[in-house]
């Protein structure tokens, strides 16, 4: 067994805690299953949430880092990793997204300590709003990591940058905000000066392959990427895509309920 590692993401902004700017959330269909595969492979222990039977909270020591949710096929919701983002008001955060061409599937709705909505931007990439409405009494993750960070691929990242920041309110210049900037070929977010996530082009969204398409891929630093990789596939998984570059390497892995997501020993997402 191994397990994401703080230290491996030392430049990387927290998602979790109260003042997070982002959180991640696992929608399944067999929860218990979801918890002994990421438990294994990531080394995460699991706690039942607020949010009833089907929802649990995955920690890493004493810190959450990520929701599981089991969605019933009646929903015909997708098996998938996707991130909420923290907006004051979920109500004007949604009118955003329909009025920018966007669609609003879920919500808002009101959830435990907050209210919801599950939307997909105008290229199809699912992700979601969270308007926390209680204070939290979870400990905050320490500022100086993450446990994950994030990547969309989408069909322009000038164009998604545009409405992502126009939705959230990226590059307001508001304190806590997050800031967008344009290197090289892709668009680094970054809140309170810490890489949140990073935008590419190229994706294709009549693409039969999921991971062409516009998504959202939520990556976890992890310290043996090799042995996260064989305990995964020992556990159900599959490997799908190993990507090595000159910062390091991304593995793309598939659950065994299908959702995507990667590890890397990438140092920081910029």
């Amino acid at each position: 067994m191994t397990g994401s590692d703080p230290r491996t993401a030392s430049s990387a902004a927290p998602l979790t805690g109260p003042a997070a700017p982002c959180w991640v959330t696992l929608m399944t269909r067999h929860r218990e299953t979801a918890e002994r595969f990421y438990s294994q492979v990531l080394g995460w222990s699991f706690c039942p949430g607020r949010l009833g039977s089907d929802f649990s909270v995955a920690y890493r020591g004493q810190v959450p880092v990520a929701g599981l949710f089991a969605v019933s096929s009646a929903f015909q919701v997708a098996v998938a990793w996707t991130p909420y983002f923290s907006v004051e008001d979920a109500n004007v955060a949604a009118a955003r997204v329909r009025e920018r061409s966007g669609t609003v599937a879920v919500g808002p709705l009101t959830l435990g300590k907050g209210r919801g909505v599950l939307a997909s931007d105008r290229d199809g990439a699912s992700f979601g709003l969270w308007e926390r409405t209680e204070p939290s009494t979870s400990p905050p993750a320490p500022a100086d990591h993450a446990h994950s960070w994030l990547r969309l691929r989408t069909r322009n990242a000038f164009d998604a940058a545009i409405f992502y920041g126009e939705v959230l309110d990226w590059a307001s210049g508001r304190p806590g905000g997050c800031d967008v900037a344009y290197e090289g070929e892709e668009v680094i977010v970054r809140c309170e000066g810490h890489p949140l996530a990073r935008i590419s082009s190229g994706a294709v969204e009549a693409a039969a392959d999921p991971l062409v398409r516009p998504h959202w891929q939520v990556q976890f630093p992890v310290t043996d990427l090799a042995e996260t990789v064989a305990a995964a596939e020992r556990h159900g998984g599959t490997l799908v895509e190993d990507r090595t570059g000159f910062e390091g390497t991304e593995v793309t892995l598939r659950d065994p309920d299908g959702a995507l997501f990667a590890v890397t020993d990438v140092r920081s997402p910029a």
